[in-house]
């Protein structure tokens, strides 16, 4: 096959929308170890900037308490959950990107619930009551965090108002006021704090005319659009799971595009776009998110996503999420980049692996991204190429042949890279596949243990590790081919870092077992 020559000086920068923010399971499971745990070990390795889920305003989180005294209806507005929890995310270095949501059963217009956990999807049935909440809140939130802090977060109006699932009747008069009466809530506390909208599913192209024209004749704040991106069929249920089919990789990133092309020609075409869903499957319980192939399936839209939107949140982090109820087995297909008790899922490696890239692209192609950083290093993230369920299956070898440059950091000068001249560089490689770095195959060579005991998660938390190599490759005017054969599904990074060789002279290796030469 060809050897592809990447370019020595930068064709554009990587944009971080790919971390800007990721998605979570409901507000009030941030209370509980297992989440802590798992979000501390997401923000060493990755470092995402803000995150996202429902339940703000759900009963369990406590917010909107009604009360009576002295015959005279009251409310009270209890912050004690919602302190912890973002106390306990700012220590992690992430912030919020807050979701008004779902209602408080004692303000709700009906009885309609979402998930095992009941969230209330009706309108209120007071909006100058839910303004007063949302008022309540926000303000309560300026005053613990500052003001400048809170003005950092993106305040989102509900969650997908199109499905008759999260809105009673996905009635879209309803959720209009709903938005109005809401940004104009939260624009009370203060004119520039974010709010935007509208959350929408995927495939609901047919809503955003409508909250544009909205939006723009009654003058309602908007600061930013949201929208979701799956690229899954219909469901097929077994047992406590879901098995379905998926479209390639593009359809995601073709869902990105899809706000700013609906919006074309409006004021809100210019308005930041946030992608505070996507995955490929929009089900907790299909395995297809435990695998190789996701990560592999993801890495071309990590790659190339941050050219069209401003941020795209994983949906989710952690396994620690009960939409379907209480997870029967450590894998089960859920969202999380990692199951409960912390072991890394594939896609979790996908996402470390972006987090040691540099910023300038030197080459970008349909399966491979290089990058170099300020310090001259250069960093190759390949895949094996997947297209989706009516694409032929893929096979077991991927080959991928590259010219890389020599580059090192610029002298103090600004003139020839430090790494000039140089003969040799250090290549570590890091590998995931369908069985390296691979937790969820070894679960099942292990019989899918429902609950492994100690001995079984110790040597699945071994297995979940990337496999390590490591070389030195010799350059030859200013470049080194690097020569790479993927395995199936895999996701491999490879780090390269000019030599500056330190050996003394008086070291000779072929000594160290005596069969080198002796003498005075």
């Amino acid at each position: 096959m060809p050897r592809l020559t990447v370019p020595a000086e930068p064709v554009g920068v990587l944009s971080d929308a790919w971390r800007s923010c990721v998605g979570t399971g409901r507000f009030n499971l941030a209370l509980r170890q297992d989440y802590q745990e798992s979000l501390a070990l997401v923000q060493r390795e990755i470092g995402f900037r803000y995150i996202r889920g429902h339940g703000l305003l759900s009963d369990d989180v406590g917010v909107h308490r009604p009360y009576e005294e002295a015959g005279r209806a009251a409310t009270r507005y209890a912050f004690t959950y919602v302190d912890q929890v973002v106390d306990a995310y700012l220590g992690l270095g992430i912030k919020p990107f807050l979701e008004l949501g779902f209602m408080p059963a004692a303000l709700a217009s009906g009885e309609q619930t979402v998930f095992w956990w009941r969230g209330n999807v009706t309108p209120p049935r007071d909006h100058r009551e839910w303004a007063a909440l949302v008022r309540a809140v926000v303000g309560h939130l300026v005053d613990r965090y500052g003001l400048d802090e809170v003005r950092t977060w993106p305040i989102e109006v509900w969650n997908e108002p199109n499905l008759t699932h999260f809105w009673q009747g996905a009635d879209q008069d309803a959720y209009l006021r709903l938005y109005e009466v809401t940004a104009r809530a939260v624009k009370d506390v203060d004119a520039s704090l974010q709010v935007g909208g509208p959350a929408l599913s995927p495939g609901a192209d047919d809503w955003w005319e409508p909250f544009a024209e909205f939006v723009l004749a009654r003058d309602v704040p908007c600061d930013f659009v949201s929208v979701h991106a799956y690229s899954s069929g219909q469901a097929q249920h077994v047992p406590f799971g879901v098995y379905q089919t998926v479209r390639e990789p593009q359809r995601l990133l073709e869902q990105f595009a899809r706000p700013k092309e609906m919006l074309a020609g409006t004021p809100l075409a210019d308005l930041p776009v946030h992608i505070t869903e996507f995955n490929t499957s929009y089900r907790p319980d299909n395995p297809v998110h435990d695998t190789a192939y996701n990560a592999a399936y993801l890495a071309p839209v990590l790659a190339a996503g941050g050219d069209l939107v401003d941020s795209f949140s994983y949906w989710t982090f952690s396994d620690t999420f009960e939409e379907e109820g209480v997870p029967s087995t450590l894998f089960h297909g859920g969202f999380g980049m990692v199951t409960h008790r912390q072991l890394r899922k594939p896609t979790f490696h996908l996402y470390a692996f972006m987090a040691r890239m540099g910023r300038h692209v030197l080459a970008r192609g349909r399966d491979h991204l290089v990058t170099r950083d300020d310090a001259g290093r250069v960093t190759v993230l390949a895949w094996q190429p997947v297209g989706g369920t009516d694409d032929p299956v893929e096979p077991e070898r991927h080959e991928l042949r590259l010219s890389v440059p020599v580059l090192g950091p610029r002298d103090d000068d600004g003139g020839s890279p430090a790494g000039a001249g140089a003969r040799t560089v250090y290549a570590h490689r890091s590998v995931v596949n369908e069985s390296d770095g691979n937790a969820w195959a070894a679960w099942r060579e292990m019989g899918r243990p429902a609950s492994p005991r100690s001995r079984q998660l110790e040597a699945l938390s071994e297995a979940a590790e990337p496999v390590r190599s490591h070389r030195a490759l010799a350059v030859e005017e200013g470049r080194v081919d690097l020569d790479l054969t993927l395995g199936r599904h895999e996701v491999t990074l490879v780090e390269l870092d000019v030599v500056h060789d330190e050996t003394p002279a008086w070291l000779d290796d072929s000594r160290i077992l005596g069969r080198g030469p002796y003498g005075g």
